[in-house]
């Protein structure tokens, strides 16, 4: 092999490298147009992607085109193994926590009821919110006109909060004997019992 020869293979060396580099740090797919502006003159970028195709042929991921453009992408028959689950933290609106506080120590406890104690309407999003965090789930209709629907919490709920049931309550006892317990509870009642699920909220989510 002539000593041209070698430069030129170690130049297509790099000039692949190049592009393989250029095609990892890119975040979207790359023309080979947009390719050859990070090449020099001499540079043969369909051959330097021809070479990183057969390089990754059969590995983790491959240099697919999609479009006329040029990136690397998992390959297909792993995709069934890579699917990510993520948990996004929601900060639970004041009328969500005063309607779970509710729901919490009045069970089970209609919408209208709920709605009394807190002295508004309930948005139409508020049980929803508390219903995809797995705190609360439809009960029993009331025994009267209209077989209202009622509400009460889940073992989520008190998975998350750390108790073993719903009478471990924080100040149960005390809310009892001082009649907030009562259907007649106040909305500042209920203000103080959403603080107390707020604290344990942030409790949990710093540990």
């Amino acid at each position: 092999m002539s000593a041209d020869s070698k430069v030129d293979i170690s130049h297509q060396d790099t000039h692949k490298r190049i592009v393989e580099a250029l095609l990892f740090a890119t975040s979207e797919p790359l023309s080979i147009d947009q390719i050859y502006e990070y090449l020099p003159e001499n540079a043969d970028a369909g051959a330097a992607i021809a070479a990183l195709q057969d390089e990754y042929a059969g590995r983790g991921v491959e240099l697919i085109s999609i479009g006329g453009r040029w990136s690397f992408k998992t390959a297909a028959d792993l995709s069934e193994h890579l699917t990510l689950q993520r948990q996004e933290q929601r900060k639970l609106s004041r009328a969500a926590m005063e309607t779970l506080a509710i729901i919490a120590y009045h069970q089970p406890v209609t919408r209208a009821e709920i709605e009394t104690i807190r002295g508004v309407s309930t948005g139409r999003g508020t049980l929803d919110i508390l219903i995809e965090a797995a705190w609360v789930k439809p009960g029993r209709r009331r025994d009267a006109p209209g077989r209202p629907l009622t509400w009460v919490t889940t073992q989520g709920f008190l998975d998350h909060f750390n108790l073993e049931s719903i009478r471990d309550l924080p100040g149960m006892d005390e809310l009892k004997a001082s009649g907030l317990l009562d259907k007649s509870v106040a909305l500042d009642s209920a203000l103080t019992m959403g603080d107390l699920f707020e604290a344990n909220i942030k409790e949990n989510e710093d540990e």
